[in-house]
């Protein structure tokens, strides 16, 4: 027994020794291990080899049949990507390099909804086209898009486009369906030709400038600039030149015609722009569809601007409308939406998200503004300045000037000041009870007016019974004159700046005398 006893411990002790000397010799020298060890790349530390130096010695028995990859790797997951598969777009998952024009759901700069950019032709690079067609009647397929941080040129190209969309939002925050769309921080110039869209949700040409719809953010750096080009929509929701997320649209001398309802022909939306119109006509034939619509910054000279049967001008929220030598004409005929009054310049605010809150303000130097049906300026739910300088004023609606009252929108005050700066001004003024209106007549104007709390919309229903704040001022060289009994909180001029004309002036509820 001592004798078996004396053999086995010796064969084990040879055995300890084989092991120890096979883990010394191949630490250092991965090429002489066996020729099944899969799982050791070349760069993988020496001493980390599947058996730990402080190891028992009895669990070294059979290193020959330990599998040559026991490091939790198995072979085939290649070394070192472990959750990234080879062949990952290298942009990310949300961005892949061969994506459609516009991108893989939403749009650039980000968004509520997701879809996908579609189009008969793309231009993605810097390009100068001439005399080319483009056309779709396909819903949600664009018939032009230019998507490209380059600059491109179109020159007398024609473009047709069919195919209603019912992409809502889509069409009118980030161009889905468009006609023509510029964006991805292209600079475009497209010079003569036609762009003609037949279709719901698919406006002529739109200029999207990558924000993403957030008002007051910086636009990717998409510029338009479009000149000499007929531009005409038919369907609804398709305005004539659109700009959104921070675009950059100028256009000159365009003819612009748009039939559909809710289809501006200088139309803006979420993510505002700026635009620049110079020459040209603009006119619109459908309800809820002025000549201008803007949540943006918009400035047009030079330009004939008509709506047949809606507002001239719509500014919503802390926006701005500029018109510089232009005649702008409106007969708004029929209510839409949430309105409950008729008027050529209406300025509010939806509460939509469409645009911010704050100041509305609205400019007009020389040309004329022609008034046919209901109030010539409106103000409701939001504060707005309006300011005249030189323009002939031709009100052949209700008579009212200005009515600052509460409409069909809620959730702000409704506020406005009237700057006139040589001037002529003609009609009532009229301000419900819960608002406020400040006239500053400067540099010769003349009001011949009154102003009065009584306020009744368009439906007939009574808006207000008495009038709210008001303050009038006017300077040494400029006149009031009154045409009824009218009531304000604050005067501000000499007794010899008011022609009361036979009636009377109540300050404060007070009889006013000279």
């Amino acid at each position: 027994m001592k004798k078996l006893i004396s053999i086995f411990m010796i064969v084990v002790f040879a055995l300890t020794f084989c092991v120890g000397a096979l883990a010394d010799g191949g630490a250092g020298a991965p090429p002489e291990r066996p020729s099944g060890n899969m799982g050791n790349p070349p760069d993988r530390p020496s001493g980390n080899m599947g058996t730990p130096p402080d190891k028992p010695s009895g669990n070294m028995g059979n290193p020959p049949d330990m599998p040559s990859g026991n490091m939790g790797t198995p072979p085939d997951i290649p070394s070192g990507n472990m959750g990234n598969p080879p062949d990952m777009p290298s942009g990310g998952m949300g961005n892949p390099p061969d994506r459609p024009s516009g991108g893989m759901g939403t749009p650039p700069g980000g968004g509520t909804a997701s879809f996908e950019y579609a189009a008969s032709a793309t231009v993605s690079e810097s390009a100068g086209i001439s005399g080319e067609t483009y056309s779709s009647d396909t819903s949600g397929v664009s018939a032009l898009i230019v998507d490209t941080e380059g600059s491109v040129s179109l020159t007398d190209i024609s473009v047709s486009k069919t195919g209603s969309s019912d992409g809502g939002d889509n069409c009118s925050f980030y161009g889905l369906n468009a006609a023509v769309l510029v964006m991805g921080g292209a600079d475009v110039t497209i010079d003569g030709g036609s762009v003609t869209s037949d279709a719901n949700g698919a406006n002529g040409i739109f200029c999207y400038g990558g924000n993403g719809g957030r008002n007051g953010a910086e636009g990717d750096g998409t510029t338009l600039t479009v000149s000499n080009t007929v531009i005409t929509t038919s369907g609804d929701g398709s305005g004539g030149i659109m700009t959104t997320g921070g675009g950059v649209t100028n256009a000159y001398d365009l003819t612009v015609t748009t039939s559909g309802r809710s289809s501006a022909a200088i139309r803006t939306d979420r993510g505002g722009g700026t635009v620049y119109v110079n020459g040209g006509s603009y006119t619109t034939g459908g309800t809820g569809s002025p000549a201008i619509y803007s949540t943006a910054s918009v400035t047009v000279e030079n330009a004939s601007l008509t709506s047949l049967v809606s507002e001239g001008v719509c500014i919503e929220g802390k926006n701005s409308v500029t018109l510089i030598n232009c005649d702008l004409t409106a007969s708004n005929t029929g209510l839409n939406g949430h309105a409950t009054f008729l008027d050529s310049v209406m300025i509010y605010q939806s509460m939509s998200g469409d645009a911010d809150s704050g100041t509305s303000s609205f400019t007009m130097t020389g040309g004329s503004l022609t008034s046919l049906s209901g109030h010539m300026f409106h103000v409701t739910n939001t504060s707005a300045v309006i300011t005249l300088s030189g323009v002939t004023l031709v009100n052949e609606g209700s008579g009212v000037l200005i009515s600052v009252c509460d409409d069909g929108w809620s959730g702000a005050d409704n506020k406005a000041v009237l700057n006139a700066d040589g001037q002529v001004l003609e009609g009532a003024a009229l301000v419900g009870e819960n608002s406020s209106l400040t006239i500053n007549l400067t540099n010769g104007s003349c009001f011949t007016g009154c102003v009065d709390g009584s306020v009744t919309n368009a439906k007939g229903e009574t808006v207000s019974e008495t009038a709210g704040s008001v303050k009038v001022s006017v300077d040494a060289d400029s006149l009031w004159t009154l045409t009824a009994d009218s009531y304000i909180s604050e005067l501000d001029t000499d007794a010899s700046r008011i022609d009361l004309n036979g009636f009377s002036l109540y300050i404060n509820g007070e009889l006013y005398t000279a």
